[in-house]
């Protein structure tokens, strides 16, 4: 008996040796099986083009890894898939990032697990109006149709605090739309919009493409007047800014307000893979720049101030020793 079971013994060995010396399948030992989805927004915002861009690179120079950008509603969106583990990467307005950290807004009493890989470039609230419907100035808007993104988006959130800043209920002082960018901005083409908010890097394509269509049919209106009451109201989360002219060659630059954008993921996310993602982003940042202007508009020095975001360790790690 002794025998027989000193031989089931070595045959359980031998098949045990022979199973570990099988090659691995492709992404065996990676996070998620070497596939990584990245969460951006509407297919004609920058967040998309931006987001594909980096899925690029992550497919092209991280060994193992394959990744893809997913169009979604944008910010809010992007956080909840993100921290609910359905997404692994997110773009992000920051000022919905720092609600959803906190558990505030939108995101009342249920704050959502993120952690950050770097500050990037700044998106820029644009306020479009269709010239023929005499809106002139932010208290023109009142009782017109107006989109204010798509629900769940960073520009939803924005838009409405800036229509409160600017003394407009965005619920009862306007026909309030919550539209992706595509459908914006064919409301406005066929006259069923009369103005909308975007939040989006420069040049925005759906935007640069509806002012294309109809030159001096549509006006870039300046809202830096509202910055004061914003940052009275919400932070120094909001800065002012200028659309310059070249931007969507207008006869001359547009004061705006910004916004910083975060690139996020969950804090479940490997040490090493998030410290890899992050020097991606700057060993290979002239490729990204390439797919759109704004992945230029990024550096190493202010990418961690992330606050009151955490950096993920993988990322700390990589602004102290590269």
């Amino acid at each position: 008996m002794k025998f027989r079971n000193l031989a089931l013994v070595l045959a359980a060995a031998l098949v045990l040796a022979a199973c570990s010396s099988l090659p691995q399948r492709p992404g065996a030992g990676l996070w998620h099986g070497g596939r990584l989805f990245i969460a951006t927004g509407n297919s004609t915002g920058v967040y998309y083009s931006i987001g594909g861009g980096y899925a690029d690179l992550i497919s092209k120079h991280l060994p193992g890894y394959e990744a893809r950008a997913e169009p979604t509603a944008a910010s809010g969106e992007n956080i909840q898939r993100v921290s609910s583990g359905d997404m692994d990467i997110a773009l992000t307005l920051a000022d919905v990032a720092a609600d959803a950290h906190a558990g505030k807004g939108p995101f009342e009493g249920e704050p959502q697990k993120i952690v950050a890989l770097a500050r990037v470039y700044k998106s820029y609230i644009h306020l479009v109006v269709r010239k023929s419907a005499n809106i002139n100035k932010f208290s023109d808007l009142r009782g017109k149709h107006v989109s204010t993104g798509s629900v769940g988006s960073g520009a939803d959130i924005v838009s409405s605090r800036v229509l409160s800043a600017g003394g407009l209920n965005p619920d009862t002082d306007i026909v309030r739309k919550r539209l992706s960018l595509a459908e914006t901005t064919r409301g406005m083409q066929n006259g069923t919009l009369d103005a909308f908010f975007f939040a989006g890097g420069l040049p925005t394509p759906g935007i640069s493409d509806l002012l294309n269509s109809s030159p001096g049919g549509f006006i870039v209106l300046p809202l830096n007047s509202l910055l004061q009451p914003l940052t009275h109201r919400y932070g120094s989360v909001y800065g002012g800014a200028k659309i310059p002219k070249a931007a969507y060659d207008t006869p001359t630059d547009i004061d705006t307000i910004a916004i910083g954008n975060l690139i996020v993921v969950s804090p479940d996310m490997p040490e090493q893979l998030a410290h890899d993602l992050t020097k991606v982003l700057f060993e290979h940042q002239a490729e990204l720049g390439e797919v759109h202007p704004e992945g230029n508009n990024y550096d190493k020095g202010s990418a961690p101030q992330t606050d009151p975001i955490p950096l993920h360790p993988g990322a700390a790690r990589f602004y102290r020793n590269g």
